[in-house]
């Protein structure tokens, strides 16, 4: 038993000097030489009491030879050693929330020095309100000013639009046209929303389904916002449903005013009566602004370019005058209101 043992030994002991001489003695192209002795590297590390797995860390050195290229083998190694244990988890947590490589790579390019952690707490808070990878994607690389926000005021502000009904997937077309309803003061959204709900008088559900369906009304000014309403509900006889159901809202006071006043001196148009009738068919809202220009003159206006062009001149003076009208108004009010306090102030001295 003892001779065995010391035939193994032996066998052992010679095992790299015969891979050594095949070495020498065997002709080989320069890259099956290095081949070779990384192999041979392996084998003596085995063989000398090293496991596998510290073998497993050497690599074929392109340059080994060279004492200037070792400083950067090392580095390449100590790098490859030092993966980052946040990136992999950073990575499982996206994979695991149904993020693909290609979003992954996205993401992380948006902003390169964000810190992973709070990268994760704002994709996750964008995925509970209800959103699908793409459109987290699309939002945060329009504004990457997102991920910078603090996490708390993430929280509050998405549990502030669960209670406006935005949640569940409705967020995505708000978040895509307006994503500053994060970064926003929620004092200005409080205000708009107001507006819609004191002043327009909407429900709450028919005010959750304009900020989904019309989101720019959040970067409307609130008198605008109002007085946008009022022209549609009492100058052109729309009501609630109907301003909601076609997302009249959405468009520019500009627009809604020249393509309705256009219709009405054609005599196409007609302010429904107290009882919701006119003498003429109206034509339906959305022949009126869903339309392009061209549309809207051949089939709903039956007009021609030039005329329109003439009339939205003719309006744009008429509301100049008007406005310079209102001023001089104001001003005399204001005369009459001095001299009214002047004859007060005359009569107490007396």
């Amino acid at each position: 038993m003892a001779a065995l043992g010391r035939q193994v030994f032996d066998w052992h002991r010679l095992t790299p000097l015969t891979w050594a001489l095949l070495a020498r003695q065997t002709p080989q192209p320069a890259g099956q030489k290095r081949t070779a002795a990384f192999l041979l590297c392996k084998l003596m590390t085995v063989s000398s009491g090293g496991g596998l797995e510290e073998s497993s860390f050497v690599e074929p050195p392109k340059c080994a030879q060279k004492p200037e290229h070792r400083t950067g083998l090392i580095q390449c190694l100590l790098e490859k050693q030092r993966t980052p244990v946040w990136q992999e988890n950073f990575v499982r947590s996206l994979r695991d929330m149904g993020f693909s490589d290609v979003h992954v790579n996205e993401l992380l390019s948006i902003q390169p020095g964000t810190h992973p952690q709070q990268m994760l707490d704002i994709i996750s808070e964008l995925i509970l309100l209800g959103l699908n990878p793409e459109p987290v994607c699309v939002a945060l690389k329009k504004s990457p000013q997102l991920l910078k926000l603090p996490v708390m005021q993430m929280k509050k502000r998405s549990s502030y639009l669960r209670k406006l009904g935005l949640g569940e997937g409705k967020l995505k077309r708000v978040l895509y046209c307006c994503p500053e309803i994060f970064t926003m003061r929620q004092r200005d959204i409080e205000v708009i929303v107001g507006v819609l709900k004191e002043k327009c008088l909407f429900t709450v559900k028919q005010v959750t389904e304009i900020l989904h369906r019309c989101p720019y009304v959040l970067r409307e000014d609130p008198g605008e916002l109002e007085y946008k309403f009022q022209y549609a509900y009492f100058r052109m006889g729309i009501k609630h449903v109907d301003i909601v159901k076609t997302d009249l809202l959405q468009y520019s006071m500009t627009k809604t005013k020249q393509r309705h006043v256009f219709l009405e001196r054609l005599g196409r148009y007609q302010t429904p009566d107290k009882k919701g009738q006119t003498q003429v068919p109206n034509p339906l809202l959305k022949d009126i602004l869903r339309v392009s220009e061209a549309e809207f003159l051949a089939r709903t206006a039956v007009s021609s370019a030039e005329e329109f062009e003439v009339f939205k001149k003719l309006l744009a003076r008429e509301e100049e005058e008007s406005e310079g009208c209102m001023a001089d108004d104001e001003s005399l009010d204001e005369e009459e209101e001095e001299d009214r306090e002047e004859e007060e102030d005359r009569e107490e001295e007396e």
